[in-house]
């Protein structure tokens, strides 16, 4: 219960509380004090101090004061067009130049009375108006006084006059955000009008934007106020990329040298901006932005007089020249920004470059596929009629070269930028692994070549794999540009797998720091391998000596790999066994057709390949390093089989023949300890040949294609059932005994003599009663229904014959009575059911 003092009491306390709260007022006015006298003394430097609390009910917040500003300024100039527009005609000379002037010169003077006041938003908002009256006072003076002079020529300079007097304006009233933005916004157009004024051509058009550009750009690199740096960036961007843009086209349009040449100066303008921007940039990756479009312009403008000078054909390589060239820029004292932006355009130009000739290698690379459709129906007479398609450039032959120098501008692209460590030395994330090369050039101050950074791991992937790809992709191209004779070219492309698989062989050696290459080596080998193996299916000579060949070199290669010491990579070695089981599997094949040989018989021979696999598998299976081997090369094992015994297919008797090779061979795999499973694809196969056979002598008894299959079943169930005397009768034993009786059954029912229903009857009877005895459910039951079926089929007919000779009446009223007795004894019966059904489940 809560206990009220007394009215004294409580009045003390009250007293109390109250001199409390007088103290800690008091306490407070004289810290307010202090405080106030510390900021007289310090001067004038911020605002008076606010009261806390919310704000004054008459007070509206700055967002709904700078939409009443901005409608009223809106109002105003609309007003004034009007007024301009519509009311001019109405005031004579002397008034209606009395009107502007003075509504002009009191919108701009407010603005500096404004701001004495903190009325900064409303200043804003009547600068914008003295703005927009001065664009209207020189529409009025050309309307009123100047009628003949063309309107381009007075926009330009109209627009030049109002940027200056505008910047005037805003450097005097330096506490406006609008005037200089708008000054920096109006001083694009003069120039460009000018021109169209000067009715001056393409050229002078695209010098003035790119002076206009170049003006803005100066302008965000000098100034320090951030609208103005922000609206010269967007103008000098956009005029800048338009100027380069013209003067691109007119370089692509020059006819001449001397066309060119003037495109080509426009193009070094562009690109001076781009440079001198870049130079001044803070950040990194603006300059590095702006020094790749300089590079690039640079490129375009040098290109562009040589496209001029040399054939067409000679175009993009003319370009290429000038990209690489730039390359040498990176070597001088440049910001790492700067550097890295060159390198970056080079690239670029090297990669368009890259995509103008790799059409080549891929025509060549894959044309030859045709030939699968047409074996041996033609001999070529050189290797580009052989291509059955023509090439994709008017000039071939310049493809391969211009390749060729990509891939060797890339392998010195280490030293060139100074990325120490070069090639030899990267591991497989890039780092490098050794002490850097002797001679490579240490990167210039400023440069910050870092091993780390993005630059320095691009250009040691594009190293790693960028060149090999690229002087691969030249040297596929070249038998076919060069139009080789076509046996020289099948031989050309034979000994570029060979050079390229022992190039991953001594790569592999080198340990794991050199897996990446390795394997792509092998890659590379073995496209070209495809690529020459459908190539010499023209001729019947050429497919033979090819795919010996590369079954040679292919296992030649396996082996050296499997030599090596246990850093080699896996992979490069499956995938040489693999394409070496291939190409053995194919050359046996043609060696067949060669011979003349039916279909059936090329596949028997050709199960010699897997026979040979599974041989080699066991043997590489045996050792620990190359155990991880032996899985690709039974996979390619039973793949080649399964194409032996697809050819077979045609003729039953060596299809059989053919799947009991095969089971032999699945056989012989499963006698090793880590393979016993295979023995399940051998039985398999066996019982294949056996249903075959059988099939090929016209049987059609259907215990002759079952029994061979429940045999060795039951067998195994019995196995099964010794290692595990608690395993199920259904697992053990229901497969093999179902795989013949249901079938029996089935032939049972429809076969019109008694001898078959008599055998499977003594079966099922004997599996019943074997099932009672040994507790097995499977036999018991599986036996119980056949017989049961079996006897139903049997005396189905006496039982008919029964019944058409009982009267009408008697079969309702036996069904009535078996009815009555299932009823009176229903309890017992379940006691039964239950008791049946326990002792099933007591069985295995």
């Amino acid at each position: 219960m809560t206990n009220i003092p007394q009215p004294a009491e409580e009045l003390r306390l009250l007293d109390w509380e109250l001199r409390q709260l007088d103290a800690r007022r008091t306490q407070l006015l004289r810290r307010r004090a202090w405080l106030l006298g510390v900021l007289r003394a310090a001067g004038p430097t911020g605002a008076p101090p606010r009261p806390a609390g919310p704000p004054a009910p008459g007070a509206a917040p700055p967002s709904a004061q700078n939409v009443l500003l901005t409608l009223g300024g809106i109002l105003l100039t609309i007003a004034a067009i009007a007024f301009t527009v519509v009311s001019w005609g109405h005031l004579g000379i002397g008034g209606r130049g009395a009107v502007l002037g003075v509504v002009t010169l009191a919108a701009l003077a407010a603005p500096a009375l404004l701001l004495r006041r903190s009325l900064r938003s409303t200043a804003e908002a009547v600068a914008g108006l003295g703005l927009a009256l001065t664009v209207l006072d020189s529409y009025a003076l050309r309307h009123l006084s100047l009628p003949d002079v063309d309107a381009l020529g007075y926009a330009a300079g109209t627009s030049a006059v109002l940027a200056t007097l505008w910047a005037g304006y805003g450097r005097l009233l330096g506490e406006l955000r609008l005037p200089l933005p708008t000054a920096v916004v109006t001083a694009q157009l003069p120039l460009i009008l000018w021109a169209g004024a000067a009715q001056a051509g393409d050229h002078a058009m695209t010098a003035a934007l790119l002076v206009t550009a170049a003006f803005d750009i100066a302008l965000a690199l000098w100034t320090s106020v951030r609208s103005v740096r922000v609206a010269a960036v967007i103008g000098g961007c956009t005029l800048g990329l338009w100027g380069a843009a013209g003067a691109g086209w007119l370089s692509v349009r020059a006819a001449d040298p001397t066309a060119a040449a003037r495109a080509g100066v426009l193009l070094l303008f562009a690109a001076l901006i781009a440079s001198v921007a870049a130079w001044r940039a803070k950040g990194p990756q603006i300059a590095a932005g702006a020094a790749g479009a300089g590079g690039l312009l640079v490129v375009a403008a040098v290109g562009g007089v040589l496209r001029s000078v040399l054939p067409a054909a000679w175009t993009v390589p003319g370009y290429l020249v000038c990209g690489i060239a730039l390359l040498a820029a990176v070597r001088v004292a440049l910001p790492r920004p700067v550097r890295q932006g060159l390198a970056g355009a080079s690239a670029a130009v090297q990669g368009l470059a890259a995509l103008w000739a790799l059409p080549v290698t891929a025509v060549a690379l894959l044309a030859p596929l045709g030939w699968a459709t047409r074996p041996w129906s033609a001999t070529p007479s050189d290797t580009r009629t052989a291509l059955l398609t023509e090439l994709p450039l008017p000039h071939p032959l310049l493809a391969p070269p211009v390749l060729a120098l990509i891939a060797a501008t890339l392998l010195a692209a280490p030293r060139a930028l100074g990325i120490p460590g070069g090639v030899r030395d990267t591991g497989v994330d890039g780092t490098t692994s050794g002490p850097p090369e002797t001679g490579a050039v240490p990167p210039h101050a400023g440069a910050g070549s870092s091993a780390s950074s993005p630059l320095t791991s691009a250009v040691r992937y594009l190293v790693r794999y960028g060149a090999p790809v690229l002087g691969w992709s030249a040297v596929v191209a070249l038998p076919a540009a060069l139009r080789l004779p076509y046996a020289a070219g099948v031989a050309v492309h034979v000994l570029v797998v060979a050079a390229l698989l022992a190039v991953a062989a001594r790569l592999a050696s080198a340990g794991p720091v050199l897996v990446g290459p390795a394997l792509m080596a092998s890659g590379l080998a073995l496209a070209s391998s495809v690529s020459v193996a459908f190539l010499a299916l023209a001729t019947e000579a050429a497919t033979l000596g090819t795919l010996g060949a590369l079954t040679v070199l292919f296992l030649a290669a396996c082996a050296q790999l499997i030599r090596r010491p246990s850093q080699a990579p896996a992979g490069a070695a499956a995938l040489a066994a693999c394409a070496a089981l291939t190409y053995a599997t194919a050359f046996a094949c043609a060696a067949g057709a060669a011979g003349g040989l039916r279909p059936e018989h090329i596949g028997l021979a050709t199960l010699a390949v897997p026979a040979l696999a599974a041989l080699a598998a066991a043997h590489l299976g045996r050792r620990p390093r190359t155990l991880a081997l032996a899985l690709p090369v039974e996979v390619m094992a039973a793949a080649s089989a399964v194409l032996a015994v697809t050819l077979t297919a045609g003729h039953a008797p060596t299809l059989a023949l053919a799947l009991t090779l095969a089971g032999l061979i699945a056989a012989g795999t499963a006698l090793r300890p880590d393979r016993h499973g295979v023995g399940y694809a051998a039985g398999v196969l066996f019982i294949l040949a056996s249903w075959v056979r059988l099939a090929a002598w016209e049987v059609s008894t259907p215990e002759a294609y079952t029994l061979p299959v429940t045999v060795p079943a039951l067998l195994l169930g019995l196995l099964r059932r010794r290692r595990d005397p608690e395993a199920s009768s259904w697992t053990a034993y229901g497969p093999g005994l179902a795989t013949t009786l249901l079938p029996s059954l089935a032939a049972a029912w429809g076969d019109p003599h008694w001898q078959r229903p008599l055998l499977l009857g003594v079966a099922a009877l004997a599996l019943t009663l074997a099932g009672a005895r040994h507790g097995l459910r499977a036999p018991l039951v599986l036996g119980g229904t056949v017989l049961a079926l079996d006897a139903l089929h049997e005396l189905a007919p006496y039982i008919v014959q029964v019944a058409g000779a009982l009267p009408r009446w008697l079969p309702p009223a036996l069904a009535g009575l078996l009815l009555l007795a299932v009823g009176a004894t229903y309890e017992q019966r379940l006691r039964d059911a239950r008791r049946f059904r326990n002792a099933l489940d007591r069985m295995h």
